[in-house]
């Protein structure tokens, strides 16, 4: 299977509220979150599905109502005014990696796998691990590391790269992971994989894409339409958090007199939701899901 959605039935349920209206998923994939998407709306609802990844373009659904774009989802408001679309019902995503970029070894998302170091979502952008590993600035990297992995030895990290690299290019996943030989066993796993995360975040440049996603939202949602993120990571989490609570990433809002401030989004649910112990069993991405979903006021 390409990607084995998350939550499925929970986020749609969340989403599609209006059998007739327009709906967008920003993360398209192998499409499982499209077609249950589809299965619920009426002949004349629609649906504009995002995906930058060309592997995704094979999964294309046959169905009058569905409309594939190939692009980023940071350009999600331009790409439906060009299709004439200003207001829709409700958008879902489904932040992180799929299950098949992660499968596809040569892609170099996976610490499973010695390749490249790639890391790029869209193939056709210049900006790849690669590049991250070799060119950036000791300093760059160690914020990097600390940010994006909250690695607390990330200025070590940074500087051992930085040695290694003056005699050698750093090529592969294996050529990274072999600087870092002298980790205990127990350690490892966790440490590449919040080491691979950072370098992949920046890569792709997945938290301002995620703001810039977040913010297009909620400009072309109609009141009452709804925004359902599905996140994987902290980092994804709390920006979704503090945007649905009150339409900022950082800082505190403008509040009244009696200390009341103008809410963005009315939250279904105070809490996060998770997957239960079956999903988690069936699909082991799904552990570190989180879903949050927010009605415009």
């Amino acid at each position: 299977m390409y990607h084995n959605p998350v939550l499925l039935k929970q986020s749609v349920d969340d989403l599609v509220t209006n059998p007739d209206g327009i709906y967008v998923d920003c993360t398209f994939g192998g499409g499982g979150h499209s077609r249950e998407i589809l299965s619920r709306l009426s002949e004349k609802g629609r649906l504009f599905s995002f995906d930058q990844d060309l592997d995704a373009l094979k999964n294309t659904i046959d169905d009058p109502r569905f409309t594939l774009i190939n692009q980023n989802f940071r350009f999600l408001e331009n790409s439906l005014l060009m299709y004439g679309i200003s207001q829709i019902d409700g958008v879902l995503a489904d932040l992180g990696v799929s299950s098949h970029q992660f499968d596809e070894a040569e892609r170099g998302f996976s610490t499973r796998s010695n390749a490249p170091l790639d890391m790029r979502m869209n193939v056709m952008q210049g900006l790849d691990a690669k590049r991250v590993i070799n060119d950036y600035e000791e300093e760059q990297l160690a914020d990097i590391f600390y940010y994006y992995g909250e690695l607390r030895e990330a200025r070590k990290l940074a500087r051992d790269i930085v040695h290694h690299r003056k005699t050698k290019s750093i090529e592969t996943t294996e050529d990274l992971k072999k600087l870092f030989s002298y980790l205990p066993p127990h350690k490892v796993n966790k440490f590449y994989a919040q080491l691979f995360q950072a370098i992949r975040i920046e890569v792709n440049q997945e938290l301002e894409v995620l703001k810039e996603m977040l913010v297009q939202s909620y400009n072309v949602l109609k009141p009452e339409g709804r925004l359902v993120v599905i996140s994987y990571h902290s980092l994804e989490d709390r920006l979704v958090k503090r945007f649905l609570k009150n339409g900022m990433f950082e800082g505190e809002p403008e509040r009244d007199i009696y200390g009341n401030y103008k809410k963005a989004f009315e939250l279904v649910k105070s809490k996060a939701i998770i997957p239960d112990d079956q999903e988690i069993e069936e699909n082991s991405r799904a552990r570190s899901a989180k879903m949050r979903t927010g009605i415009k006021v």
